[in-house]
């Protein structure tokens, strides 16, 4: 029976549903519900749960992993290596009903409506060596103002020479782009594998901030959620550390050292 079991669990159910559940499938071999159960947590399975993952399909994506990751462990000596993404537009949400605080035995409570004020993008720029992140807010996004944040993260740089990592935006491959990198020939640009943007750390980041500020965030209008937004940075600026990916366990995806902190 237990082969039984974890053969069957492994199979799609006959009537149509998508995964089996303890109580179904223990109807369906005719056992206890909490062998099916203790069976599965032997083996490990755990056919309630989905990963999603998305396959590369650069044909130079060893090469151009190699090169990020070359950049984060051993960068040129006297160089800055910055890692550049622009969070997209996102609503300033405000909600029509009054926020029900937290209290002992109940959660916090937001009202189902909501009202729009605007969207804003984030551009951000996290240097690799130090973690330290700077931000810009900004109402559009096109290449000018992409590059015009590049121009402010270069003059900042704490070297001359100066590499970013970017994914495959068109922006950053805009005609504008090539003439700033024409202008700047010590930045040299480096771009992520297709459907690869985990190899920028600027991504970790940005989880924290949908997390920590966007989720569930309450914002009165656009400058309200820009304020904000420079709050949180300001504040994760005065703890940055380096990100240090680990892997310990060589069957499961890097993690990264990152801590989330709050700004109210």
């Amino acid at each position: 029976m237990h082969a039984r079991i974890l053969s069957v669990a492994r199979k799609k159910p006959a009537d149509g549903s998508k995964r089996w559940s303890c109580r179904k499938l223990a109807a369906h071999l005719g056992v206890s519900k909490g062998m099916v159960h203790w069976e599965w947590k032997e083996a490990g399975l755990k056919p309630h749960q989905i990963e999603l993952y998305l396959a590369s399909n650069d044909p130079d994506f060893e090469s151009k992993a190699a090169d990020i990751i070359g950049l984060y462990l051993n960068p040129p000596q006297h160089a800055a290596v910055f890692c550049v993404d622009e969070m997209t537009a996102f609503w300033a949400l405000d909600r029509l009903d009054p926020v029900l605080p937290l209290s002992p035995g109940r959660t916090e409570r937001h009202g189902v409506k909501y009202y729009r004020h605007g969207t804003l993008w984030l551009y951000a720029a996290l240097d690799a060596q130090s973690g330290k992140v700077l931000g810009k807010t900004a109402t559009r996004h096109t290449s000018q103002e992409f590059v015009e944040f590049l121009t402010e993260v270069v003059e900042r740089a704490p070297a001359r020479e100066v590499h970013i990592i970017l994914d495959n935006l068109s922006a950053h491959k805009s005609q504008v782009a090539r003439e700033f990198l024409a202008a700047h020939p010590n930045v040299h640009f480096q771009f992520t594998p297709t459907y690869s943007s985990w190899l920028n750390q600027l991504d970790i980041w940005f989880s924290k901030v949908e997390r920590d500020v966007i989720a569930h965030g309450i914002f009165t209008s656009v400058k309200d959620l820009a304020r904000k937004l420079r709050c949180y940075i300001n504040a994760d600026s005065a703890n940055d550390e380096p990100i240090q990916w680990k892997n310990s366990d060589p069957t499961r995806r890097i993690r990264s050292n990152i801590v989330s902190t709050t700004c109210r």
